[in-house]
């Protein structure tokens, strides 16, 4: 039983991206197929049933700004400026850079139109998968692990972990909220963020 889990430990990165990989390709088949599928429709009759109100509305807006383009290039010229390892620095740079431009070309290959339904909010572009969505996991993914990595204090590493854990989920509810995305576009931003970070932080260790 232990060398079992054992095995699973050190195969946990293979088994996400794996697992990650196959749930993605089904969504995109469906998006490809010019399906809606059942829990999107769910998804937002969810949260417009139990969190859409006028008090939440502002707050949705609030959020989802943490995962636009100006904020986390702006985070990230702050990071790369104040870490004193530059090499982790650049690392964060490319991190998210890489990851933009992964979802420019699966958005540019799949061509999903954005729901308009129940717009809340002005959105450009492509709808499948959700930039937000996925660019926030990869980048404050990434940061997760750096800071379980090289933070020694238990207290502040699982704060910030729980802390960037509940901002990453944050901003792909309210995309949803906010009519710009459906459900699966921010499951898929997710799941392409989880897979890409599998294999970013096993290339990126050995140079940091």
């Amino acid at each position: 039983m232990n060398n079992l889990m054992k095995l699973f430990r050190e195969n946990l990165r293979w088994i996400i991206l794996f697992i990650s990989v196959i749930s993605f390709l089904f969504l995109a088949e469906d998006v490809l197929d010019l399906d809606i599928m059942v829990f999107d429709e769910r998804g937002y009759n969810f949260i417009s049933t139990h969190l859409i109100s006028n008090i939440m509305t502002p707050i949705a807006k609030f959020i989802t700004n943490f995962g636009g383009v100006y904020w986390l290039l702006g985070l990230t010229a702050v990071l790369f400026l104040v870490i004193k390892n530059k090499k982790m620095g650049t690392s964060i740079v490319l991190n998210l850079g890489i990851a933009g431009v992964i979802n420019f070309i699966l958005k540019q290959i799949l061509q999903r139109p954005r729901p308009t339904e129940y717009r809340i909010i002005d959105e450009s572009g492509y709808s499948f998968p959700s930039g937000h969505s996925m660019v926030s996991m990869a980048f404050y993914g990434y940061i997760i692990y750096l800071v379980n990595k090289n933070v020694k204090n238990k207290y502040i590493r699982i704060g910030l972990t729980l802390i960037l854990s509940i901002l990453i989920v944050s901003i792909g509810i309210s995309r949803i909220y906010l009519g710009v995305h459906y459900t699966s576009d921010v499951i898929a931003g997710f799941l392409v963020a989880l897979s890409y970070l599998s294999l970013y932080t096993q290339i990126a260790k050995r140079f940091i």
